[in-house]
């Protein structure tokens, strides 16, 4: 079977140098008949900042990057390490997935596709099967190979080697860079995962170069971009797959919604949301329909977007592959134009927009010229670019794993999703490549976790399987069982209100996402007496708080399932109530992680210090003013180290409204905010 499939590859492969779509002269594959709905939307206006992300803040025991972010210059006998290091190691070569399964009697098991393009691994027939290779993971620092899988999709599965969790099935679909007739293959991994068990192989699948599963486990989806189809197979029997729907668009990478009903396509046109719920619900002849395309100033070609929630919010964390030439989609050796990642808002499915860019130094168009002879970024399917991006849950998923090609596998915090940042990287010493020649890093690969162990695997095609520990991941919980940091990535609430109304106040809010919410009301001061924090109403939804109390200054407070915190502030003055500044800044994960007032006023009769108080998630220069009217009245500037919080008091002596600016700088970033207090 092996050489027949050589045989075959051959006569759809020519002189391919690697590993996806793009032919070795750089023009778009463009096949079959593509509908009108498909055309490129125009780019997004106003989209956020091309700016690189902040550079990991490397611990003990990491051999950083000697140049700029991202840059692996020829030689490397080391690799270059961020807060990663090594736990495993399997192989010589590596394609584009690695995935992860634990059957029913707790074996563990690794499955990865084991060249970038086949056949261009028969070199090494003798020293090592093709196909799939199947790992036995009970001991990580030693994994242990148990079975090849040597089917025909298994042989030469491209990039559509996908695992549904819930089912426990295997699944792929005989692809290369321009498109293979589709046979799909499906193994049942349940029993025992290190030996697969066949189920069928059947030519279910049109044509096959990517893939996608829904969530259920009862639907495949094989896509072909360069033929432009994408065909739904019932696989919930999967001796006897079938094909219920089919549609044209030029899509790669395809993922399902929790519920089955959206498809979110990555095609070579950009993004495209679909209503799949006909095929979830095995209407009878279903179809997809379209429900929104978004497109970008920077978008090459785009390979997968995958389905997320921070806080309750929808998004996509999608990225595209390789580089292309400036002023059209042609794909390029060290291109102008680099698609990188980038974290989509779809809260509103038919206005999807890009919030934020995922980007390394070595992908920006300044740096291009001088990295252009570096190992690899003379290839229109290598260099300094993306490849894939996986997330270890849909749900908060804290990190974002990128195999960056050239750069090694890269990891983001993505907890603000308007700020994301570069936490770490493994960039495995370079290796001779079988497809590009010079030594290089090729990594390719989708990442799979064990949060458990702290650790993310991958493949590069031109060194094989890596199991990484990552340092400080999963992020440590605090009391409120809340990940320590997590920042906008808890939010529960949409918004919050207080609104005065006669002689009470209306208070009020929206969600979300479900949870418990505890609204109360705490009173700070009565005339010019500061008093202790004194809770005087409480309530468990909307309600109107009759305001009964003496003048001075309150707060209100809103907490939903004791993570999502807000305040606001009212002063009552003559019966009624209004509202004043923030003296409390809501935590997020750029550098000021936390910036609070004791309280919204100080001084009175006791003299109470104004208390500041601050935490950085990385260290950095703070330089904080204390403020009356126009004139700076107390100043603090010092380097802070991360994960300390700094507590600050002053005394200024005269009555009024005082302003709490801080400044927070490292490197390119910079985080302002400004507080308010009153000192009575």
């Amino acid at each position: 079977m092996r050489y027949c499939l050589l045989v075959l590859a051959l006569l759809f492969v020519t002189a391919a140098p690697a590993a996806a779509h793009p032919n070795p002269n750089g023009f778009r594959l463009r096949m079959g008949t593509i509908p009108d709905s498909v055309a490129a939307s125009a780019a997004q206006a106003g989209e956020p900042s091309l700016a690189t992300v902040p550079r990991a803040s490397c611990g003990p025991g990491s051999r950083p990057e000697t140049d700029i972010q991202g840059r692996v210059p020829a030689g490397n006998p080391e690799g270059f390490q961020c807060n990663m290091s090594l736990v495993g190691h399997h192989g010589d070569s590596g394609g584009y997935k690695a995935l992860r399964f634990v059957d029913r009697a707790g074996h563990e098991c690794a499955y990865y596709d084991t060249t970038l393009l086949f056949p261009t691994n028969a070199q090494t027939l003798s020293e090592r099967p093709t196909g799939v290779a199947v790992l036995d993971m009970s001991d990580p620092a030693n994994p242990k190979q148990t079975a090849s899988l040597l089917t025909p999709a298994m042989q030469t599965p491209h990039e559509s080697l996908v695992l549904s969790e819930k089912r426990g099935l295997l699944a792929a679909v005989t692809g290369n860079p321009a498109f293979y007739p589709g046979i799909v293959d499906l193994y049942d991994l349940n029993e025992d995962c290190r030996n697969p068990a066949l189920q069928s192989s059947l030519p279910v699948g049109i044509f096959g170069h990517e893939s996608g599963f829904a969530p259920d486990g009862n639907t495949f989806y094989a896509t072909s971009i360069g033929t432009g189809n994408i065909t739904a197979v019932d696989v919930s029997n999967p001796k006897l797959p079938m094909i219920v729907a089919g549609t044209n668009y030029n899509s790669h990478g395809l993922t399902v919604s929790d519920d089955g009903n959206r498809a979110y396509v990555a095609a070579s046109q950009g993004l495209f949301i679909l209503d799949t719920s006909e095929i979830q619900a095995r209407k009878p002849g279903a179809q997809f329909k379209e429900v929104s395309k978004l497109d970008w100033a920077t978008r090459t070609i785009p390979q997968v977007a995958h389905p997320i929630t921070i806080g309750g919010h929808p998004y996509l964390a999608e990225i595209d592959e390789f580089s292309s030439a400036e002023n059209d989609d042609s794909t390029a050796a060290n291109g102008p134009k680099v698609g990188a990642a980038r974290i989509i808002d779809i809260a509103d499915e038919r206005a999807p927009k890009v919030v934020s860019n995922i980007r390394l130094a070595v992908h920006q168009k300044e740096n291009r010229a001088a990295i252009a002879n570096d190992p690899g970024a003379q290839s229109i399917v290598q260099g300094y670019a993306g490849h894939y991006c996986n997330i270890p849950r849909r749900q908060d998923p804290e990190i974002l794993a990128c195999s960056m090609i050239a750069s090694g596998l890269r990891v983001f915090d993505i907890r603000d999703p308007a700020h994301p940042r570069e936490m770490a990287y493994y960039v495995a010493p370079n290796k001779v490549s079988r497809t590009a020649g010079d030594p290089s890093n090729y990594a390719m690969s989708s990442p799979s976790f064990v949060p458990e162990r702290s650790e993310v695997w991958y493949t590069d095609g031109n060194s094989g399987f890596y199991d990484l520990k990552l340092a400080g991941w999963p992020f440590a919980a605090d009391a409120a069982g809340a990940a320590a940091g997590d920042c906008t990535g808890d939010a529960g609430f949409r918004s919050v209100s207080a609104k005065p109304r006669g002689k009470g106040v209306r208070l009020g809010f929206t969600r979300r996402r479900q949870g418990a919410v505890k609204i109360e009301v705490f009173q700070v001061s009565q005339g010019r007496r500061i008093v202790k924090e004194r809770r005087v109403a409480r309530f468990s939804k909307p309600a109107r708080w009759k305001g009964r109390g003496p003048a001075g200054y309150y707060f209100v407070r809103f907490t939903m399932a004791g993570r999502d915190v807000r305040r606001i502030v009212l002063r009552k003055q003559g019966g009624r109530f209004h509202k004043v500044a923030r003296h409390y800044r809501r935590g997020d994960c750029q550098l000021l992680r936390s910036f609070k007032l004791e309280r919204p006023v100080f001084g009175g009769r006791q003299r109470t210090p104004l208390r500041v108080a601050f935490r950085l998630t990385r260290a950095a220069q703070v330089r904080l003013e204390v403020v009356h009217g126009r004139r700076v009245v107390a100043l603090y500037e010092a380097p802070r180290p991360a994960g300390r919080t700094t507590r600050l008091a002053f005394r200024p002596p005269a009555r009024g409204v005082y302003r709490v600016r801080i400044t927070v700088g490292s490197g390119s970033e910079r985080v302002r905010s400004t507080l308010t207090a009153r000192r009575l």
